[in-house]
């Protein structure tokens, strides 16, 4: 299948045939990844990265729990006589 390159706003694109996607198991959306072989570009569909984990997922691995209280103070408490 032949095509042209042509210019996509300061880009360059190449429009991908609805056939050619359907053989190559592709669809509008799918993440590709391009690299060049023996001078050509070659695309293939891009492996599932690392999911984004949330901050209490991140604080849960990381060893951290919901049972932290931080110590009492006391306002009246003035002078040398508050030691942290």
């Amino acid at each position: 299948m032949r095509t042209t390159i042509q210019r996509w706003g300061n880009s360059n694109a190449v429009r991908l045939p609805k056939p050619l996607l359907t053989q190559a198991a592709l669809k509008e959306g799918d993440p590709v990844e391009m690299t060049v072989v023996d001078g050509g570009v070659l695309l293939t569909k891009a492996t599932p990265g690392p999911t984004h984990k949330t901050l209490a997922e991140r604080l849960q691995a990381a060893g951290w729990t919901d049972g932290y209280a931080a110590p009492e103070y006391d306002p009246s408490a003035v002078g040398e006589e508050v030691f942290w």
